[in-house]
């Protein structure tokens, strides 16, 4: 009975952070010590640590998909039992929780589609990439390339190398919505269409100030 309440009083907490996920830092705080998810500011859809569990790192401003699912760890295969009830205190067996060390980790300006599926193969997507609705993600995805499929396969890159370099040196998902908002008056070009023009000056400006 314990447990059901608290697990009520959790899910209320839960409930009541979610009205500003984009901000809150005691809903990031609170996955952060209790589940081991630490989210970065402006990311959404990744609050529920029973479908996207940790050690899981996620960075700022990602769009994630309320269906996706992520398993950072695989049951253990060397035990009697790949069940639970050998490596979750909850079940009365053993001791302490096994831990792992090594997150699964996804970087900044990531948007996952619906019902995708992350493995624990795949230890890292990077930066600016996308994962198509309904893939299977068993291996890492490079920084800015868009993936789908079963397992999921890189279909192509959303930038040329070059325009990737410029947008790593300009470090955007650093800034907040102020100063997002000064970028977009100040130089919408690089903003809406980094492909169409080298940038070099925004990006070396916004490097600097970093």
């Amino acid at each position: 009975m314990r447990r059901l309440v608290g697990r009520a009083i959790e899910k209320a907490r839960l409930w009541r952070w979610q009205r500003d996920p984009l901000h809150s830092l005691a809903l990031r705080r609170w996955l952060r010590e209790r589940y081991r998810v630490d989210v970065g500011l402006y990311t959404y859809g990744c609050f529920d640590p029973w479908r996207m569990p940790g050690p899981l790192v996620i960075g700022r401003y990602c769009s994630i998909a309320k269906t996706v699912h992520s398993a950072p760890i695989n049951h253990p295969i060397a035990a009697i039992s790949t069940h639970p009830v050998l490596y979750e205190r909850q079940f009365g067996v053993v001791d302490a929780d096994l831990h792992y060390d090594s997150p699964q980790v996804i970087e900044d300006d990531v948007w996952i589609g619906h019902n995708a599926v992350i493995l624990p193969g795949c230890r890292r997507i990077g930066r600016g990439s996308i994962i198509g609705a309904g893939a299977v993600v068993t291996r890492d995805v490079p920084r800015y390339a868009i993936v789908a499929g079963n397992p999921a396969r890189v279909l192509r890159e959303r930038f040329t190398p070059e325009v990737q370099a410029v947008l790593e040196r300009s470090q955007w998902w650093q800034m907040d919505l102020a100063q997002l908002r000064d970028l977009v008056l100040r130089d919408p070009g690089f903003v809406f269409d980094p492909a169409g023009r080298a940038h070099v000056a925004t990006a070396a400006g916004l490097a600097s100030a970093a």
